[in-house]
Parts: C-alpha cells; structure tokens; sequence
C-alpha cells in the first residue's frame, strides 16, 4: 500500500506532464488515440465515479457554515467564465463552431483539479472542495441553461438532451459513488490512494482522444483557439481572485476562488462536445486545449503565491482530512 501511495503520489504531482505527453501522442498518432473517442463519457464517468467515493456530508458542510462564500464561488464560476468566453467570441469574431466551444468550456463547471492546486497554493480546501461539489451538482441544469441563453446564436442548442448527457456523465457516477461509500466505506478507505492515478488516467486518454480527434482542427485553428482559451483562463483566475478580494474575504479564500472560477471541468466540455456536436468536430478544440493549459497554469499560480514574489495574508492553517479528500477528487 506504502508504493501504491508513492505512485500516487507521483502521478498527482506529474500530472501535467501526463496530460502534455499524451497530447502530444494524440496529435502525432491520431488513428491510435481516436479508438478512445467513443469512449470519453464513459472515461469521464470514471473520474466522477471516483469522485462520488470521497464525498461525505462533511464536505458540504461549509454551505451551512460559511454560506456567502460558497454562494459567491458559485456565482463567480458561472458568470465569468460564460460571460468572458461570450466576449472573446464577439471580440475575435470565431466561427460557430470555435464559438460554441469555447461557450462550453465556459459554461462547464469547475474542475476538481483546482482542489488540489489550492492545497499547493496554501489556499482554502475545504471551501474548494464544496465549491467544486455544488457547481457539479448544479450543473445538469445550469450548463444547459447558459448554453441555451448564450450560444444558441451560433448552433442549435437542445437543453434537454445536454440535460440528460450530463445526469448521466456527471450525476449517476457522482451518486453511484457515494452510494458505494455508503455501503462500503472501510473497503473504499483503504484503496483511496489508488484513485488519483485512476483519474489522471482517464484525463490523459480523454484528452488524448479528443486532440487525435481533433488534429485538423488543431492544425487548422489552434492557434486561435489557444489564444482564447488562454485570455479566457486568465480572466477567470484574475477576477476570481479579485472578487475575493471585492468581497473581503482573506487571502486563503481568494486564491481558492482564483483556481476555482479558472480551472474549468474541460473533460465535460469535451464529453458535450463530442455527442452533440459530432458533425462540428471543431466545438471540441477548446475543452481540449483547456485540458492541456488549464493544468499548467493552476500548478504555475499555486508555485507563485508560494514565492517571495507574493504579498498576501499569512498561510491557511491546511485542513488535513479535506486535503486528503480532494487529492484522492482530483
């Protein structure tokens, strides 16, 4: 158990490079990866099924303690990031298609690696872990939503289907996991560790997949597409972070906010992406290169708020049980 938790390890802290690695796989041996297309809502569902395992009532417990918090992390994730994807679409004019997708990734909740990037941040984990839960849980209806309201102008948006796509990639797994907690919880505790490299997996083919599916597009209008993924990123840290800051709140929560509004769940964009956009192949190209720079720049801002360079509050006193619980999340 002692190695199969240094592999775990390992493969937390490396995760980027895994995600790096296999993209640049994809890219290069495209009829390899595309096999794994079909796959990626199945994959996805793994990694909320793994999520589900570490959910306890516990970890909803700051919606009852620190209530204004958690409701301003939610209603940062699902106006900024929508609404700056909304402005980067009319402010480069990008084609329906890049449009939608890039509408997607804003729309998405927000991912569970940001829990573990705030824990090497010296941010606030329990409170970025129940951010994390509530947008996921929220997300069957306010993804649709915000699709509907805001890219319908582009392509055909039918809030339904998306409606039952994510109860089933998302939902279902995220239940069937806490269930199996429930039921199985001394079992379930001693093969956590295992859970970090089970995702990291599934992220990496995922994101494999989608950049073998997506190498004409790529070639075509990466670059674009990278530029906005990368503005849209920056404002969501940026202005998550400062809301924080508007809001009074201490530093340890701003720099939650700052990973949880701007890391966003790229892997449900691509699931989206991929079964209600299929003839548009190009929607996909913007949760994809999200995968890849989302997972860059949460460990590069966690490394700068831990450097000279920064001037905050004093550290978070870090939360040992929580931490646990969003490394075996992410």
């Amino acid at each position: 158990m002692n190695m199969l938790q240094k592999v775990s390890q390992f493969v937390n802290k490396t995760f980027a490079l895994w995600v790096i690695v296999f993209g640049a796989l994809g890219f290069f041996f495209p009829e390899i990866f595309k096999q794994a297309g079909p796959h990626v809502p199945l994959l996805l569902g793994v990694v909320m099924f793994g999520m589900g395992l570490t959910l306890t009532t516990a970890d909803f417990r700051e919606i009852f303690r620190r209530p204004r918090d958690v409701l301003v992390g939610i209603l940062a994730q699902f106006t900024i990031m929508p609404l700056s994807a909304l402005a980067l679409c009319w402010i480069f004019q990008l084609p329906p298609d890049l449009a939608v997708g890039l509408m997607l990734l804003g729309c998405c909740p927000g991912g569970t690696a940001s829990n573990v990037v705030t824990f090497l941040a010296r941010g606030d984990v329990a409170l970025s872990v129940t951010i994390t839960s509530c947008t996921t849980l929220l997300a069957p209806i306010v993804t649709p939503s915000l699709m509907w309201l805001l890219a319908s102008q582009w392509l055909s948006i039918d809030p339904w289907a998306m409606f039952i796509s994510i109860v089933q990639v998302i939902l279902i797994p995220i239940a069937v996991g806490v269930l199996v907690h429930r039921l199985f919880g001394k079992t379930v505790d001693k093969v956590t560790c295992v859970l970090p490299v089970v995702s990291v997996v599934a992220i990496v083919v995922i994101a494999a997949a989608v950049v073998a599916a997506t190498q004409q597009s790529l070639m075509n209008a990466g670059f674009i597409a990278f530029v906005v993924v990368a503005i849209q990123n920056a404002v969501g840290m940026a202005l998550g972070y400062y809301v924080g800051r508007w809001c009074k709140m201490d530093d340890a929560k701003c720099r939650c906010l700052c990973f949880e509004v701007g890391m966003q769940n790229s892997g449900l964009g691509v699931a989206l992406a991929t079964v209600h956009f299929a003839a548009s192949p190009m929607t996909a190209l913007p949760s994809a290169v999200g995968a890849l720079w989302h997972n860059l720049t949460g460990p590069f801002g966690a490394t700068f708020f831990q450097s000279r360079w920064y001037r905050g509050d004093e550290p978070h006193e870090i939360d040992v049980t929580t931490t646990a619980k969003a490394e075996s999340a992410a």
